[in-house]
This record gives structure tokens, sequence and C-alpha cells, in this order.
């Protein structure tokens, strides 16, 4: 473990430091106007000048993309469990959550304005929507998954439907569930930026989809980049939690966790 970071860092970090480096070189011998493309001492200096509200932006858009990402966590899994108690129920209802993973999040923005007003409520469920069809599929296909052998010896010793959901099929599925996670993490930030471009507009305070806008408008290239990768940091965060929930969980028992 304590070779870990030299041997597994050094090179992404090397390959960083070269691309920041021809970067800023490129930018600066080439001339490039710092409005169409910021060199990276730009964005580093607009990141540190405007720090205060890129973390009240990242805050914001990051309480909404925790809201979204716990409700699509909680129904996924629900749905799932629905689901996987009847194959005709699957058939007749799954095909519907690929909706879900379809819709142009941009595209009905505007409705959920109308739904839940705008501001954090409508940007949380652009994030809900967006997260919420890899739970239920990652889960779904865990579930499904269990070797049929262990269900034959549960129904064997008289298990009941619910302790065979409880003791063998949500275990078995935990693997497949923080896939999903991992997945909807991301997803959740994805869709509050996006959400937030349309229904960020309310008394509280604004996220990073409006900073994003407001820096384009005022052709701050750099704080544009800076919103952008505070954005990239949020979702890091929220991955980085679901991940260390799931090798903690999954470590004594199942090798996706695995040190080794």
């Amino acid at each position: 473990m304590k070779t870990w970071f030299p041997s597994a860092a050094l090179a992404p970090l090397s390959a960083l430091a070269v691309l920041l480096g021809l970067w800023e070189g490129l930018t600066r011998l080439l001339a490039i106007p710092a409005w169409l493309l910021p060199p990276p001492s730009a964005i580093a200096a607009a990141a540190v000048r405007d720090a205060a509200p890129l973390l009240s932006a990242a805050l914001t858009t990051g309480r909404s993309a925790l809201v979204g990402f716990g409700l699509s966590a909680a129904v996924g899994v629900l749905a799932a469990i629905i689901l996987s108690s009847s194959r005709p129920l699957e058939r007749a209802f799954y095909p519907y959550t690929l909706f879900l993973q379809t819709v142009p999040i941009i595209a009905i923005a505007p409705l959920l304005v109308l739904w839940f007003g705008p501001g954090a409520r409508a940007v949380a469920a652009s994030s809900f929507i967006v997260s919420l069809f890899p739970v239920i599929a990652n889960t779904l296909s865990g579930m499904r998954s269990v070797e049929p052998a262990l269900k034959d010896l549960f129904r064997l010793y008289g298990a009941r439907r619910l302790a065979m959901l409880w003791k063998l099929e949500l275990p078995a599925a935990l693997p497949h569930l923080f896939t999903g996670l991992r997945v909807a993490s991301g997803l959740a930030v994805i869709g509050a930026i996006g959400g937030e471009f349309v229904a960020g507009f309310s008394e509280d305070a604004a996220g990073l989809g409006i900073l994003v806008l407001s820096a384009y408008r005022q052709l701050r290239t750099d704080l544009l980049f800076a919103a952008v990768l505070a954005a990239s940091g949020v979702g890091l965060a929220l991955f980085g939690a679901v991940s260390l929930t799931g090798a903690r969980l999954l470590r004594h028992w199942h090798p996706s966790a695995s040190d080794s």
C-alpha cells in the first residue's frame, strides 16, 4: 500500500504536466486570444480570484446533485425489486425505463420548471431523472444473476420470498448496484448542470450551470473553464464517496473490491 501512490499516480500526473505545459506554451506562442482559449495559468488565476463564488456555486450544484442521486438510488433499488418479482411485470414495464436514459434533459427542463418551480427542486428533479436508469438496470441485472442452485437451496429449506430477497438476491446484487451507483453519481451532476441551464434561476444561490452561462455571456472564458473544472470536482467527489462506500462494504467477500 505504501508504494501505491508513486506507481499509480506518477504516469497520469506526468502526462497532465506535459499537456498543461504544451497548452500554456502553444497559447502564448500562437498568441491565441484569452477569450477563445485561455492558458492554464489564466484559468488558475480566475479560480483563485473567484474562489468564493465558485465554491458557493459548487455547493449549490452539489446539494441538488446529491438529492437527485439519493432519490435515484432509493427509487432505483425499489423499482428493481418490484420488477424482479415478476417476469411479466419486468417485460411490461422495463422498456419504459429506457425513456429515462434517452430523453434529452434540456428538452424537458421547462416542464420541470412548470411542475416544481424554478430553483433547487427542479434541478434536483433533473438530476434524479438522468441518474435513475443505471441504478434500475444494474440492480435488476444483479438480482437476475443469482445462481439458480442457490435459489433452489433456499426453497429447499422453506425460505419465504422476503427472506430470499433480503438474504440472497440483494446481497448478490450489491456489486452490480454499486456499479450502477458509480455511473449514476456522474450522471447526477450532469443532470444538475443541465437543469440549472434552464431551471436554476430563483431566490436560491446560483449553481455552476448559471455560473457557466454568466461567464459565457461575459466572454470570461477563464472563469468558464474554472466552473467546468469545479463541476468535474463535484462529480469526482460524489463518485469517490460511492466508490469508497462500495469498497468498504464489499472488500471482505467480493473480488471487485480486492486490493490485489
